[in-house]
């Protein structure tokens, strides 16, 4: 009787199915694992090779990656190729503290103006200004009464804040319309140099586009200077060079306080080209207020030391012998230097970012010869 051949079972056939996959599977990782130790090699030998033979640092990253707000691009001590001949055909502004007016009452007009100027040699900005940036400077006698017209010939709403004014800010500082005026008056009872911006919203705009400036309240007993100087310390906010055309305000640089520049009434380096003067001997007085709109001045005079300080614009005691003087935004101060020795001295703030930025002059005394390196 012929046996009959026996059939493989259902289990037995999957499990041989089962065995071939897992078969197959394993081959897979063998090979993964395989190509995974053969890249793990060439890195190690790429990386010993970098570190036996260093490659050239690569460029680097744009300065507008679309993926973050940082860096911001800067324009600092961007000049022409011709900026030293710019510089010396500069009209420096007149730093020289201007006379008084006689009488009981002081009349300032000022008409605001939109227009571009120079702010270093070759560097244009479109400015919001007291016609000029910084705006004149108002020199009145302690009680002396002042009356103010404010002139709007730009195109958008401006007023005028007088830090030495003691009055409703609701009343007399409020916008003028373009194209309207308006006069107010106030004495000027409280001695010192101070600054005055427009106080139109947003206040940081309007003084960084170059709205500012000082008046200097004269004591009725100050000592005698022979020579009288005054310094509107400023920071300029750039959304492009100013050279292939004019700049304006950036205010992402404003908030986050990167200047471009920084400069003593408003053209960096002006008084290094053009210095200041003095005779040896002399008495020399800087009246100086840090109009910011956001950074301090901290005053210096290379070569010596104040003779008088009169500290955060606290007329009724000076001290002495003091070397540097820290002036807050927004804030004032008088120093007095006299000065034997012929010489080039500079003046600057210590703080020297400031100075690389154009925040620097000469105080030239007698008739030196050579330059300075400051």
């Amino acid at each position: 009787m012929n046996a009959e051949p026996i059939k493989p079972s259902r289990y037995q056939s999957d499990s041989g199915a089962l065995a071939k996959v897992a078969a197959l599977l394993l081959g897979l990782l063998v090979a993964v694992l395989m190509l995974f130790v053969v890249l793990m090699w060439v890195d190690a030998r790429t990386e010993q090779k970098a570190v036996a033979s260093p490659a050239a640092p690569s460029a680097p990253a744009p300065a507008h990656a679309h993926n973050t707000a940082l860096p911001i691009e800067s324009f600092a001590g961007v000049v022409p190729a011709n900026a030293q001949e710019l510089a010396a055909a500069h009209k420096p502004y007149d730093a020289t503290l201007p006379p008084l007016q006689a009488g009981d009452v002081a009349k300032i007009r000022m008409v605001m103006k939109d227009q571009t100027l120079e702010i270093a040699p070759g560097v244009k900005y479109n400015v919001w200004s007291f016609d000029t940036a910084p705006g004149p400077v108002v020199h009145v006698r302690q009680g002396q009464t002042v009356e103010f017209t404010l002139v709007n010939g730009g195109k958008i709403p401006h007023s005028m804040d007088f830090h030495a004014a003691r009055i409703a800010p609701n009343k007399a500082f409020r916008d003028v319309m373009p194209g309207e005026s308006f006069t107010f008056r106030f004495k000027a009872n409280d001695p010192g140099v101070f600054m005055y911006h427009c106080g139109t919203k947003p206040v940081l705009a309007h003084i960084a586009n170059g709205m500012y400036g000082a008046i200097v309240v004269s004591p009725t007993d100050m000592p005698a200077a022979d020579n009288e100087y005054v310094l509107v310390a400023s920071e300029w906010y750039m959304n492009g060079d100013g050279i292939t055309e004019p700049a304006s305000l950036d205010m992402a640089k404003a908030h986050r306080m990167e200047p471009d520049w920084t400069t003593f009434n408003g053209y960096a380096n002006q008084y290094v080209t053009h210095p200041l003067t003095a005779k040896p001997g002399e008495t020399t007085r800087f009246w100086v207020v840090a109009a910011g709109p956001t950074l301090d001045t901290n005053f210096h005079v290379v070569g010596t030391v104040f003779n008088r300080a009169w500290v955060n614009g606290d007329m009724s005691r000076f001290q002495r012998g003091v070397q540097t003087v820290g002036v807050p935004a927004g804030g004032g101060a008088v120093f007095d230097v006299k000065i034997d020795d012929e010489g080039l001295y500079p003046f600057v703030s210590h703080a020297f970012a400031h100075v690389d930025l154009g925040q620097v002059g000469l105080l030239k005394v007698g008739d030196p010869e050579g330059t300075m390196s400051h």
